[in-house]
């Protein structure tokens, strides 16, 4: 569902409950439209996460360490100056909208005792955050707003906070029956119930609309004109009853396949396309298992996108060298009728003269004798003509053979520049991307990562999991670490794995010579599946001793040949059902 009016109420009731008193120890800012404050009582630390993107805001306590960048934004700064040390008062919702009230005491630079707030307005892509001081004057905003991107609402420092426009809606927590059922009566008879409720009322998605209609009238579909007016009336106070009364009931909807389809703040009965719901024990867990994943993505992807332009650039430079070349290589083909040209003038020069611009000639090479028709340079001697030509001809043939190679050399490029798509693609910390750089800058990218500086000491830090047998797995998470783990830290009788002809990582499995069961190589050639460019279902996967695989001189970071090896077909697995080490 949309983190509506309820679930931010559901989670200030938790965090009310947990963290009122609490100070904040420290405040960080793990990605662009993200704040997350560390708050201490007691010695127990909880992490409130206030996410203001357009595409994922919410807020809520959560369990989920994060990595922070090198240097602070400025808006975390200067959250650390006036937030640092403050205890949380409580949090406030503002009516029944997305917006949410922090309210923080401090002191102040001189020591007298203040008080500040900070403004969540969780509110898709208007979303935002905004410090204020005792007297709601903008101290700090994550997104100002001028007369250029609004002329309703300015949200600029000095300002006085105004809180967002109200709407033309109900609010939902002091409806009674008798006005709901009268609201009712006045609707279009076509509309949907569902729709009718999230379209007049505060603060309310379309999922919890549709949850209502569902408990009412058995169907999430049904039209205002079949409604029972008083099952809806009852059904709809006696779920803003519960909201009231901070009866809340974290719920996750799960797919089939038991990943998040949904979370809500009640138990659900309409499911949807969904296989089953689970009652989790707090909303900071409920959100973690929703958000999590999907949050260090974004997160990631922030971070990334420099690589990721880096990557997209040089791809289409590649592409448009290689379009030039391959269509440079088709004339070449033209070599053969330039030496066969040469061929004919030299055969018929007896008969040729200064100034003939073509002649009829015949030619016997083919399978059977034919009249070729061969155009001269009037301007040249028969003799320098058949010169020219030969030129022509040993010019293309060379030109061919360059060519041949350039081509393969910016295929090889742009199946290595894949490879590192598909690593950044599963990059899982900033750890990661600085390795990716780290190899880019190694690979020849230098001149196009600006203000880039190599660090001095890049912790390879690879996958690792166990086999049923107990041998260890190790799994490159980019081309450096593939060829560290292929050439410096496997022995030469460890086995090596690496999905056919794709991207992927290396996996090599540390047996020092011994021969693994057979599951233990097919949970290897699993790995190695699961971790490549590879689609579909099985995937082939090559493996082999490690002595077996080499790398060609030159070569890009990760790039090996390789003989004696055997093929598997498998099923991609990610975790052999065990925690990733690392």
């Amino acid at each position: 569902m949309a983190y509506d009016g309820g679930m931010l109420r559901a989670v200030l009731t938790e965090l009310n409950h947990a963290c009122a008193g609490a100070k904040v120890e420290r405040v960080c800012q793990p990605a662009a439209d993200e704040i997350d404050l560390i708050l201490a009582d007691h010695g127990q630390r909880n992490r409130l996460v206030i996410n203001a993107g357009a595409g994922t805001p919410h807020m809520a306590l959560s369990h989920i360490n994060k990595e922070n960048p090198a240097v602070a934004p400025m808006f975390c700064m200067l959250l650390r100056k006036h937030l640092a040390g403050a205890k949380l008062i409580a949090g406030e919702q503002l009516g029944f909208e997305r917006a949410a009230r922090l309210r923080f005491a401090g002191y102040d630079e001189m020591g007298y005792p203040t008080e500040k707030t900070l403004i969540a307005e969780i509110m898709g892509k208007y979303s935002n955050l905004i410090l204020l001081d005792g007297n709601d004057k903008i101290l700090a905003v994550l997104r100002p707003v001028d007369f250029t991107t609004s002329r309703k609402r300015q949200v600029l420092p000095g300002m006085i906070y105004e809180a967002p426009p109200a709407q033309d809606k109900r609010d939902p927590l002091a409806e009674t029956e008798a006005e709901l059922a009268a609201l009712l009566a006045t609707l279009p008879e076509g509309k949907t119930l569902a729709r009718a409720l999230s379209d007049h009322y505060l603060g309310i998605a379309s999922q919890t609309a549709a949850e209502i209609a569902y408990r009412a009238t058995g169907s999430s579909e049904t039209l205002v004109g079949d409604a029972d007016e008083n099952a809806v009336c009852r059904e709809f106070s006696s779920w803003f009853a519960k909201v009231e009364a901070g009866d809340f009931t974290p719920t996750l909807v799960l797919r089939e396949d038991g990943s998040p389809l949904d979370y809500t703040y009640a138990p659900s009965a309409y499911r949807g396309n969904a296989a089953r719901t689970e009652t989790l024990d707090s909303f900071a867990t409920l959100l973690d298992r929703f958000f999590g994943e999907r949050d260090r993505h974004e997160r990631i992807r922030q971070r990334a996108s420099d690589l990721l332009q880096l990557l997209s650039h040089a791809e289409a430079r590649l592409m448009r060298k290689l379009a030039a070349q391959r269509e440079e290589l088709a004339d070449c083909a033209k070599a053969d009728d330039y030496r066969r040209e040469a061929d004919l003038i030299v055969a018929n020069i007896y008969r040729l003269a200064r100034g003939m611009t073509e002649f009829l000639a015949t030619d016997y090479a083919g399978e059977e004798p034919r009249d070729v028709l061969v155009r001269l340079d009037g301007r040249l001697t028969p003799s320098a003509n058949a010169q020219r030509m030969y030129k022509l001809y040993n010019k293309a043939k060379t030109a061919a053979r360059v060519l041949g190679e350039q081509i393969a050399s910016a295929e090889a490029e742009l199946q290595y520049l894949a490879g590192v798509r598909e690593f950044l693609d599963r990059a899982e910390s900033e750890a990661d991307l600085v390795e990716i750089r780290d190899e880019l800058y190694r690979a020849g990218y230098a001149s196009r990562m600006k203000n880039y500086t190599p660090p001095r000491n890049v912790k390879l830090r690879p996958r690792e999991f166990t086999t049923a047998s107990g041998y260890r797995l190790l799994c490159g998470r980019n081309n450096l670490q593939n060829e560290q783990l292929t050439f410096r830290v496997a022995e030469k009788e460890d086995l090596w794995f690496h999905a056919k002809g794709v991207p992927g990582s290396h996996v090599i499995l540390v047996c020092g010579g011994e021969e693994p069961p057979a599951e233990d190589y097919t949970q290897a050639a699993a790995i190695a599946a699961y971790y490549s460019a590879a689609s579909g279902s099985p995937v082939a996967v090559d493996y082999t001793r490690v002595r077996h695989v080499k790398k060609p001189a030159g070569a890009k970071p990760g790039f090996v040949i390789y003989k004696t090896n055997y093929t598997a077909y498998v099923e991609p697995l990610a975790d052999l059902k065990q925690a990733d080490k690392t």
